[in-house]
């Protein structure tokens, strides 16, 4: 992109360094959107991985809402039921 396509502004700083900056926000957003896509295309298993722990914290934070509206047990009756002893 150029200068004169209006949406990149070349800055310079103190030190002489000249950058290019991007000016128009729709443009800007479309880029974001393109890289998000390329970069979940190219690290699927990445993608994956991410979905999969969200839906797990989901769930942990669905069931200590149900825990929390359920009455209290005691140690001793959890371990029984988680042994079969019921």
């Amino acid at each position: 992109m150029k200068p004169s396509d209006g949406i990149v502004e070349v800055l310079q700083n103190s030190k002489g360094v000249k950058m290019e900056v991007l000016t128009d926000s729709a443009k800007l957003k479309e880029l974001f959107k393109q890289a998000i896509i390329e970069a979940m295309e190219e690290k699927k298993d990445v993608v994956h991985d991410l979905l999969v722990e969200a839906m797990e914290d989901l769930s942990l934070i669905h069931a200590i809402q149900q825990g929390e509206e359920t009455e209290s047990v005691s140690r001793d009756e959890v371990f029984s039921i988680l042994e079969g002893k019921e």
